[in-house]
């Protein structure tokens, strides 16, 4: 595989590449730091398994956080992904490296600002000209207008028909999660206007750089409930309460904003349960039986 990157990589930025060594690229991908001929280094990320418009999507979601120039986002410097399945040559997403570092009081700081910046800069409508993907699970983005209807219809019912149909989701918790998507209208808040999102906002996706900075990376964007980043920043541990009070003090949040955390995070226990089964299933049921 990596003579295939390599190759791609050299035609995609007409330079020869001189070094690749492999790194860590989590489930889905596999990952490469790529030295090329003038001595940059670019972190590469490729698989033999995504969908086509895979990459290309990725590469639209993070110029379009980026283009705001109110947070850090990894330039996109390639996109190798060809339309049709089978396509020889690898397929890859090629970024600028991001040496890490730790996320300390400062960055935290930065982060908070940074996100509220990032969703106040908005978005055309809820959804995106995409589908969201998130792994195997494909998630529908139709863009509209009407927040509730979008979170039930494009999030909620979607994932927990995947949920179901993988056994991670039974008739009664599917009952349940009907029951709050009846009510999602009355428990979602005053309205607010569509924020630029991240999509996939756990604490994972959320990298520091050396001098401490952070970068956004791994989205799956679209403009939605800027509320929805925040809660899943906060489901699998995450920064501080000084991020988010950062965040509110540059963008204060509606009242009642801390009661429908867990009505957001549905979404991506969801998500998880599809995915990967477990606990998510019951963990989703038991956050939908206090809002039902």
């Amino acid at each position: 595989m990596s003579h295939a990157v390599a190759g791609a990589l050299a035609d995609a930025l007409a330079t020869r590449v001189s070094g690749l060594v492999s790194v860590s690229g989590g489930d889905l991908n596999d990952a490469f730091v790529a030295t090329l001929a003038d001595g940059r280094r670019v972190f590469v990320k490729t698989s033999a398994d995504v969908l086509p418009g895979t990459y290309r999507a990725e590469a639209e979601d993070l110029r379009w956080l980026a283009e705001p120039r109110v947070i850090g986002v990894p330039e996109v410097l390639a996109v190798v992904d060809p339309e049709v399945s089978g396509a020889p040559g690898a397929r890859l997403l090629a970024l600028e490296l991001i040496d890490p570092g730790r996320l300390g009081a400062d960055g935290e700081l930065e982060l908070g600002r940074g996100l509220a910046a990032m969703h106040a800069a908005g978005a055309a409508a809820f959804g995106a000209s995409h589908p969201m993907r998130l792994g195997a699970l494909v998630v529908p983005n139709d863009p509209g207008d009407d927040w509730p209807a979008f979170y039930v219809q494009q999030r909620l019912e979607p994932v927990a028909r995947a949920a179901r149909d993988r056994g991670a989701l039974d008739a009664r918790g599917a009952q349940t999660l009907a029951r709050v998507c009846a009510r999602v209208g009355e428990l979602a808040g005053p309205p607010e206007a569509p924020a630029r999102l991240h999509g996939d906002l756990w604490s994972g996706n959320v990298l520091a750089d050396a001098g401490g900075r952070p970068y956004l990376v791994d989205p799956a964007a679209y403009g939605g409930h800027r509320e929805v980043d925040l809660a899943m920043l906060r489901l699998f541990g995450g920064p501080s309460a000084r991020c988010f009070d950062a965040y509110a003090e540059a963008h204060p949040l509606a009242d009642g904003h801390e009661e429908r955390v867990g009505l957001w995070q549905l979404f991506p226990l969801l998500v998880h349960a599809a995915l990967f089964g477990g606990g998510y299933g019951p963990s989703a049921v038991r956050t939908a039986a206090r809002y039902a």
